[in-house]
């Protein structure tokens, strides 16, 4: 996935009120750019290091700015809109990247299903194969060498685990798959010490027999896009 057109930079100097952030130019002017993230962004915010954002043409956005990649003190990146997430999971399928995930005939987004009104991110179908529902997730906590999630407690995330399980029972395939949007993690693995709930509702998913997986993501400011598997530990 190519950045189009090509992102700016800029230094953070604050988020706030969830989705906004505070944002220094290369020319001193500061201005204030949409942050597409709904979770805590635990350890991903580095105030006073680089940012890289897109710029919208829709003259209707209050905020034509939209956070796209941040750097860490190490020098690591991190994809800070995880609304990519599904986009790149769709293209890595198509590209034939992800391998546990080929052989379908067509490849739909958002469709409703389950018995608690959620939409499905990937839907792959087949003439020969059961249907392959797939919940994508963006992995960016790291914290000692070790990518985790969720970085906040997830209703959410415990619904979709609930109706994967429910799509196994019904006979068909269910997978979580973790796109990973930070260049320091290797390996993935439930955040229990966040989520508990969480955590223990996949032990449970995956004795019930959905599948998961984790893909890392290789991040720039031109391009990004889904590379190869990570370790999963669970």
């Amino acid at each position: 996935m190519q950045f189009e057109p090509k992102l700016e930079t800029g230094i953070l100097l604050k988020r706030y009120k969830r989705f906004l952030a505070d944002v220094s130019l290369p020319d001193g002017q500061i201005i204030t750019i949409h942050c597409p993230n709904t979770g805590s962004m635990k350890n991903c915010l580095f105030p006073g290091q680089p940012v890289w954002f897109s710029t919208s043409d829709n003259p209707k956005r209050k905020y034509p700015h939209t956070w796209e990649i941040m750097q860490t003190d190490q020098q690591h990146l991190i994809g800070i809109n995880t609304g990519r997430a599904n986009a790149l999971a769709e293209e890595a399928i198509k590209q034939h990247v992800i391998t546990e995930l080929q052989g379908y005939d067509t490849l739909k987004r958002e469709v409703k299903y389950g018995h608690e009104n959620s939409r499905i991110d990937i839907l792959l179908t087949s003439q020969t194969l059961p249907e392959c529902y797939i919940e994508v997730k963006s992995c960016t906590l790291l914290e000692d060498h070790v990518g985790y999630f969720p970085d906040a407690v997830t209703t959410r995330g415990q619904k979709h685990l609930r109706e994967l399980i429910q799509m196994v029972t019904m006979g068909h395939r269910a997978v979580l798959l973790f796109v990973v949007q930070h260049s320091g993690i290797s390996t993935v693995k439930p955040a229990r010490h966040i989520d508990p709930q969480y955590a223990d509702l996949l032990e449970q998913a995956v004795i019930q027999g959905v599948e998961v997986l984790a893909y890392k993501t290789a991040l720039s400011p031109q391009v990004s896009q889904i590379i190869a598997p990570c370790n999963v530990i669970l």
